[in-house]
């Protein structure tokens, strides 16, 4: 049997034996006293990395969202998203259960400018409307096939935000790609934005962990929150760990899962059968629709699986894949062409 190439995700990846190493030897204590060295040493990093005050971990990076929310927003408030963005769509209702909020979309494909942001602001106050107190920026989008949301008019939201006394967040679970692909220190991207979350069990291959960045303030109240939802940990140090060492080993290699995730695109938008914008490939996320003479969805993963290809429906007739740090090159040329021949018949 062939090996599986598995391109469901890039949270699929399995720590290395190095890393499995720095893990072991991590230096540990009682994270909720303050005094997990490794634990302290990562969120002193990111917090550097990301021109932050200061920052925090949290086991998840949809907690790290819902965290965000609790701190940023109170119930019955509005928050401005992008279509389709993770916290409407992949927190399972987490927003409205935890934070009490409801979403306005404004933009397409992922993005949005400060014009439509501005049109969509309900002021506070008012009689009838909640009143927009958040807008949310996911950079990369996931649904979108990982765009890269523009930081020129992420200065334009954030700018027009302060404005009107709206708080500002970035979902920038996948960040990383964003500064491999465009040349953009971290710092530079978080710098408009009062909060940003960054996942480390994505591109950078660890088993988990996520952080928020911002103010001293603002992450001392996200403290009591990730307790609030069960987040607190002891010896985080273990995890810690493997972030830290995902830092030093695996961001420049970032560029090599966007080669990889253009090549499949490119063999995929050759095929009648698949609507794909080349534009929409700029990062390490594929996203491909398929017209009605092909299969649908859910009969393309099932036959790539036949195949020891794994990829993942996002409805009826569109399937993503995400390329990563546990496949290569030639796995991902190997697995455009069984795409390629499923898609085709």
């Amino acid at each position: 049997m062939s090996e599986t190439i598995d391109l469901r995700s890039d949270t699929v990846t399995r720590p290395t034996p190095a890393m499995r190493e720095a893990i072991a030897a991590a230096p540990v204590g009682d994270d909720q006293y303050g005094e997990d060295p490794t634990t302290n040493r990562l969120q002193e990093r990111v917090a550097s990395l990301l021109g932050k005050a200061a920052s925090l971990f949290l086991p998840s990076g949809t907690m790290a969202n819902q965290v965000a929310l609790r701190v940023l927003t109170q119930p019955g408030d509005d928050v401005i998203v992008s279509p389709e963005s993770h916290a409407v769509w992949h927190e399972t209702g987490g927003s409205a259960a935890n934070a009490g909020v409801q979403f306005t979309t404004v933009g397409a494909r992922g993005v949005f400018t400060a014009e439509e942001f501005a049109a969509a602001v309900k002021p506070r106050g008012h009689v009838i409307y909640p009143p927009t107190t958040l807008v949310e920026i996911e950079n990369t989008h996931n649904r979108s096939g990982g765009v890269i949301f523009p930081q020129a008019d992420a200065v334009k939201v954030c700018a027009a935000a302060r404005e009107r006394g709206i708080a500002t967040y970035l979902d920038g679970a996948r960040l990383w790609n964003v500064a491999a692909a465009t040349g953009t220190k971290l710092a530079d991207l978080a710098a408009p934005f009062d909060l940003v979350g960054v996942a480390l069990s994505k591109g950078l291959g660890a088993p988990g962990g996520s952080l928020l960045a911002g103010s001293k303030e603002l992450v001392a109240r996200c403290v009591r929150h990730r307790r609030m939802l069960g987040g607190a940990m002891r010896q985080s140090g273990i995890l810690s760990a493997a972030g830290l060492y995902a830092l030093d080993h695996n961001l420049e290699r970032l560029r090599d899962d966007h080669a990889n995730a253009h090549a499949i695109a490119t063999t995929l938008a050759a095929s009648k059968r698949v609507i794909l914008d080349l534009a929409t490939v700029q990062t390490n996320i594929v996203v491909f629709h398929l017209t009605p003479e092909a299969p649908d969805g859910p009969a393309v993963v099932a036959r790539a699986k036949e195949r020891s290809v794994l990829v993942y429906a996002f409805g009826p007739r569109t399937v993503r894949l995400v390329t990563h740090l546990d496949v290569s090159a030639a796995q991902c040329a190997t697995a455009a062409g069984i795409l390629r021949s499923v898609v085709d018949g």
